[in-house]
């Protein structure tokens, strides 16, 4: 799931409805604000990658960065091609690209000065409620989502991978176009930054959520209403989601 730094105090009570502890009990809802990033990538060519023939980026054998050619490829393409939901975004997405540069390196924890990750914000099939996990660490409310892994693909294979894992429902469908890009530090390797591209996540009719061991709880919440304190970055999610939701074939 998205890390956020520095850790928060422990919720107090708040709306417990919709709510899932492990094991199946029902868990007051709470969360927390999460600071956003202000560091600049160098957008040089980082260890791990190679400049092959023909100018493309390829990675150097057994440094960290290996077997994340394909979702470099994708994060570029799709980052570059996608139009920003708000100048925050904009700067974020421009700041991602520069960091990009650094080639497939700068998508694992390794890269110091930052890494890509990839998070979702699935609602339910309604589209009137949305589904929070309450971080096992921070204590606070968050979407889903978290590092990207070598089997992945792209960037929008990731977010879902993330989601389907934390949520445990099958049946996810995702949204291939980011309905953001959010820059915030972690302690990632001592101090980095994550750079989160964030999808829009739809859940089946009767979807019913299970508890990961990265969670202390997931709850079901009212895109109006959501429980506080909740993580920063997450509110700014629900209209574009909520945009996405529209748009999908019915």
């Amino acid at each position: 799931m998205p890390d956020a730094s520095p850790a928060a105090p422990a919720p107090s009570p708040a709306d417990p409805t919709g709510t899932t502890a492990p094991g199946g009990t029902t868990q007051p809802a709470s969360g927390t604000t999460e600071p956003g990033g202000t560091a600049e990538s160098t957008g040089t060519t980082g260890a791990g990658t190679a400049t092959l023939p023909g100018g493309t980026i390829g990675t150097t054998p057994g440094v960290p960065g290996d077997g994340n050619v394909a979702l470099h490829a994708d994060a570029v393409a799709v980052l570059a091609g996608w139009t920003p939901t708000g100048p925050a975004a904009a700067e974020a997405r421009d700041r991602t690209l520069a960091l990009l540069a650094d080639g497939p390196v700068a998508l694992t924890r390794h890269h110091l000065p930052g890494h890509l990750t990839a998070s979702a914000l699935i609602l339910d099939a309604t589209g009137a409620r949305v589904l929070l996990c309450l971080h096992g660490k921070l204590h606070r409310w968050v979407q889903l989502g978290g590092h990207c892994e070598p089997g992945d693909e792209t960037l929008a294979g990731a977010a879902l991978r993330e989601a389907t894992e934390e949520s445990g429902i099958a049946g996810l469908v995702i949204d291939p176009v980011p309905i953001d890009v959010d820059i915030h530090p972690v302690a990632c390797q001592g101090g980095s930054l994550h750079h989160d591209v964030r999808f829009a996540v739809f859940a089946p009719q009767d979807a019913v959520e299970q508890v990961s061991d990265e969670s202390e709880a997931l709850g079901w919440f009212p895109t109006d209403r959501l429980p506080e304190p909740l993580a920063g970055g997450t509110a700014q999610l629900v209209a574009p989601a909520l945009a996405a939701h529209a748009r999908r074939p019915r």
